[in-house]
C-alpha cells in the first residue's frame, strides 16, 4: 500500500502525521535521559526520513537559514579550540542534527497541527510526572517542590507553561473547533496544577508574561497596521513606566518573597558572578561548546560541590548568556542574542506590519517566553531539548516567505 506523500510532509493535510511526530517529540525531549539513546534514535526517525519523500518539499531552500545557522557552526566548530574536543564534537553534532529536524518541522508543519503536537505531547509529559514523579529537597532554600519525573522542578514548570500557553492560544489565538478546545481545556487545567505544584519561580512569571503579552498584541491587532505601531509603542513606554515605578516600591523583594527566594535567587547571583570569572579564561572564543561542565574539571566539580550535585551533571549558570559566554566567548554571545532577538522581533513585525496570519500571533508568544526565560534557564542552547526544537522552528518559519505561508495556511483552512 502507498501513502500519499501529502499525508506526510504537505502542511495542513498531514495534520495526523505532524500532530503524532511532534508529540512524540516532546515526551523524548523531556525524557530522553531516562529512555535513552533509543529514544534519541525515535525522534530522528520521525523527520530525518521525510527527506527522502519529497527533499524539495522538506529541505528547501537553506541559504534562506544564513542568519539563523551560526551559532549552531559556530558551536559545533569550538572542538577545534575546546577544552574537552571530544566532549564538543558530540554535543556539538547533536545540536546541529536537533536544529536540523526543527527546521525540517518548520517546514512541513502549520500552526494548528504543531499546536495540537505540543498540547498532546505535553499531556504524555505531565502525565508520566504525575505517575511516577517524585518531590525534590532542595538543600539551598530547604524546601520541598514536586520535580515529577525531572531532576529540576524548573523542567517541569517549563512543560507545564507551554501546557497552559498552547491550551490559552486554543481558545483566544488558533482556529480550533470544540472538540479541541475541550481537549485543550484539560490539559491546561493538568499544566496548571503541575505549574503550581512545582513551584517554579522562573515559570509561573514566564507565563503570567506571556499570557499578558499574547492578550496585549491581540487587542492592539484591533487596528490598522498603522496604528498598531503608535499603540505598540505607547503601549511599551507605558509598561516600561510601570515596572520602573513597581522597582522602586519594592515590587521584587515581594515576589522572591511569595515564592520563598531572596535577593540572591537561590543562588543564582554568585553562579553569575562565577560564570564572568570563568569566562575571563577566554573572552572573546570560549573554552568550547560544553567543555566547562565537565567531570573531572576542577572549578566544575567545585561547583557542584558547593550546590550539592551529587549526580555531578545537567547543571548550569541559570542564565543563557553567561552560560555562552563561558563556552563560546562573547562571539558566541552576540551569535545567540542575535538569533533570539531575530525571531522575537521578526514575528512582532509581521504582527505589526505585515498582514496577519495566527500562526505568527501564536509563535510571537513562544519567542517571548523563550526570551523571558533566558536570563534564568538555558532553554535552546542544549542538543535533544524543547526549547531548542521550538527557537528553531520558529525561526525557520521566519526564514519562509510571508506570502507562502499565507497561502499554505489559507489552503489548509478552506480543505479542513
Amino acid at each position: 500500500m502507498r501513502i500519499a506523500k501529502s499525508l506526510l510532509v504537505q502542511p495542513g493535510i498531514n495534520f495526523w502525521y505532524g500532530t503524532f511526530a511532534v508529540a512524540l517529540s516532546v515526551f523524548v525531549f523531556a525524557y530522553s535521559t531516562i529512555f535513552g539513546f533509543l529514544s534519541i534514535l525515535v525522534f530522528y526517525g520521525l523527520w530525518l526520513p521525510l527527506i527522502m519523500v519529497d527533499y524539495r518539499k522538506v529541505i528547501g531552500n537553506y541559504a534562506r537559514f544564513y542568519w539563523v545557522l551560526p551559532f549552531a557552526i559556530f558551536a559545533c566548530m569550538s572542538f577545534v579550540w575546546s577544552a574537552a574536543p571530544p566532549v564538543t564534537l558530540r554535543a556539538g553534532v547533536q545540536y546541529v542534527t536537533t536544529i536540523i529536524c526543527a527546521l525540517i518541522a518548520s517546514r512541513i508543519i502549520d500552526a494548528r497541527t504543531f499546536a495540537g503536537g505540543v498540547t498532546a505531547g505535553v499531556a504524555l509529559v505531565l502525565l508520566y510526572s504525575l505517575l511516577f514523579g517524585e518531590f525534590h529537597y532542595d538543600a539551598l532554600d530547604g524546601s520541598y517542590s514536586f520535580v515529577g519525573a525531572f531532576s529540576s522542578k524548573n523542567q517541569l514548570g517549563f512543560f507545564a507553561s507551554l501546557g497552559v500557553y498552547f491550551a490559552f492560544a486554543s481558545f483566544f489565538v488558533l482556529q480550533t473547533g470544540i472538540i479541541w478546545r475541550c481537549i485543550a481545556l484539560l490539559c491546561g487545567l493538568l499544566s496548571a496544577y503541575c505549574l503550581l505544584a512545582s513551584s517554579s519561580a522562573t515559570s509561573v512569571i514566564a507565563t503570567i508574561a506571556i499570557l499578558a503579552g499574547t492578550i496585549t498584541i491581540a487587542v492592539v491587532l484591533k487596528f490598522s497596521p498603522k496604528h498598531r505601531r503608535s499603540f505598540f509603542i505607547v503601549g511599551v513606554g507605558v509598561a516600561l513606566l510601570l515596572v520602573a515605578v513597581a522597582i522602586n516600591a519594592g515590587a521584587i523583594d515581594l515576589i522572591l518573597g511569595a515564592f520563598g527566594k531572596n535577593s540572591t535567587l537561590t543562588g543564582r547571583t554568585y553562579l553569575w558572578q562565577e560564570g564572568f570569572r570563568a569566562s575571563q579564561q577566554a573572552p572573546l572564543m570560549g573554552i568550547g561548546y560544553q567543555a566547562y561542565w565537565v567531570q573531572g574539571f576542577s572549578e566544575a566539580e567545585r561547583l557542584w560541590d558547593e550546590f550539592y550535585i551529587t549526580a555531578r551533571t545537567g547543571f548550569h549558570f541559570h542564565n543563557t548568556y553567561i552560560e555562552v559566554l563561558v563556552e563560546l566567548g562573547y562571539i558566541g554571545v552576540v551569535m545567540i542574542a542575535l538569533l533570539i532577538g531575530g525571531v522575537v522581533v521578526g514575528f512582532l513585525r509581521r504582527l505589526l506590519v505585515e498582514e496577519y496570519t495566527p500562526q505568527g500571533h501564536l509563535m510571537f508568544g513562544i519567542a517571548l517566553l523563550l526570551l523571558i526565560r533566558s536570563f534564568f534557564e538555558i532553554d535552546f542552547i542544549q542538543p535533544y531539548t524543547i526549547g531548542s526544537f521550538l527557537l528553531y522552528y520558529s525561526a525557520g518559519l521566519l526564514a519562509i516567505p510571508q506570502r507562502a505561508t499565507v497561502r499554505i495556511m489559507n489552503t489548509a483552512r478552506l480543505e479542513a
